[in-house]
């Protein structure tokens, strides 16, 4: 899977008008801020974890890191994240690009409510080069997120 994977999953919802496709590298949250011109919290990081040997997404604001203990509050299980080399065959997308948009089917989707912060959010578009400019309500909806959760620290 891939941008085109993204790009067309996001066309079939009625958003890819806002797919921005950069000329610079957006694979890390610093490079998605430079390239956008956006502070480094208004990007929308996908982090990838297996939970119970079934792979989920959770897309938490730039800054945010992952709080263990709220994580196994929240799922009851201790927090495991996908090995880089295996995030595509997990989810459809490589590290750098992983997006909540055209991935493979059953992987479950999360949103932080670290998000509900700002107006507008990016997350990535599919590749390393792109990214989706949605308010945190349009993710949730376009993404298919299963809730809005509480996982993250600054």
């Amino acid at each position: 899977m891939s941008f085109d994977n993204a790009h067309d999953y996001l066309a079939s919802h009625g958003y890819g008008d806002r797919i921005i496709v950069l000329e610079a590298a957006s694979g890390t949250v610093a490079e998605a801020a430079q390239a956008l011109g956006t502070q480094p919290e208004r990007i929308a990081k996908s982090l990838s974890f297996l939970l119970d040997g079934q792979p989920i997404i959770i897309v938490a604001k730039g800054t945010a890191r992952v709080d263990n203990r709220k994580y196994k509050a929240t799922f009851h299980s201790k927090a495991s994240m996908i090995p880089f080399g295996e995030v595509d065959a997990y989810i459809g997308h490589e590290p750098g690009g992983v997006c909540p948009f055209g991935i493979k089917d059953g992987v479950r989707v999360y949103l932080d409510r670290s998000l509900c912060e700002f107006d507008t959010v990016y997350p990535a578009g599919g590749d390393d080069h792109s990214a989706v400019k949605l308010t945190p309500d349009e993710l949730y909806n376009v993404s298919g997120a299963d809730e809005w959760v509480d996982v993250c620290k600054e």
